[in-house]
């Protein structure tokens, strides 16, 4: 299959510090990646370097070929439409409303939208992922798992065909987590490509195609789940370097 998203020699600094380094991978159309490695590693600035949230200090990351960072505003648009990120930390706005946050990326994306539609848009969103309260309160009114639940919410409104999961599953009962994981399997095998950070074991075994172990933010190893069922060793050596 085609490459979907490229990261061709990234290195990027925060702070004066290296957090990533000569990292080249092409990620294939239509498969799961899970990015794997210990704390402070690099996982999650790699995620956000592929979904264009931060530009590299050097080297180039392509979306379907065309340099994300050079991007003019229809073509960005067109990838932040067809891409969406649930972040770590939820990432809601501190002074809108629940509706609003949901409302925004529909009138962004799709300005032709009726109103009645974004309202059954955002019904069904926040019905699939399993939150019951009002829309009508703010973020800090929620517990974290509610905040989760509404970020996930939010970035499958627009019905991406390629999902940034930092982390997604982070602070959820295992109810809850598994509702997500349903609708994560869902997309994936609808042909969406999926990219994701996760500390679980279980849940990389269970959904991801392929495995990035990022150490010292450099792409240190390269494996597929055929390798990794075959081969005890290698998983004793995935879940080490997960938990070091």
């Amino acid at each position: 299959m085609a490459g979907i998203v490229e990261l061709e020699k990234v290195t990027f600094f925060a702070q004066n510090r290296r957090v990533v380094r000569d990292f080249s991978h092409c990620f294939e159309e239509g498969k799961t990646t899970a990015l794997v490695g210990p704390s402070g590693c690099g996982k999650s600035t790699v995620l956000k370097l592929s979904a264009g949230l931060v530009v590299p200090t050097e080297g180039v990351v392509r979306f379907r070929g065309k340099n994300i960072s050079t991007m003019n505003r229809k073509e960005n648009l067109e990838f932040r439409r067809e891409g969406a990120v649930v972040f770590q930390d939820s990432a809601l706005w501190a002074n809108q409303s629940l509706y609003q946050i949901l409302e925004l990326p529909l009138r962004v994306h799709f300005p032709g939208m009726t109103k009645a539609e974004r309202e059954r848009r955002i019904e069904e969103a926040v019905s699939e992922v399993g939150y019951r309260k009002e829309l009508s309160i703010r973020p800090s009114l929620l517990s974290m798992g509610e905040q989760k639940l509404i970020a996930f919410a939010r970035a499958m409104l627009c019905r991406p065909t390629l999902l940034f999961l930092d982390e997604w599953t982070e602070s959820l009962d295992d109810r809850a987590a598994q509702r997500l994981v349903a609708v994560v399997r869902k997309k994936k095998d609808a042909g969406a490509t999926v990219i994701f950070v996760s500390h679980s074991i279980r849940l990389m075994v269970d959904l991801a195609d392929y495995f990035l172990m990022i150490l010292g933010g450099q792409l240190f190893l390269r494996l597929t789940k055929e390798q990794l069922e075959e081969d005890e060793d290698l998983m004793r050596y995935l879940e080490r370097g997960i938990n070091a």
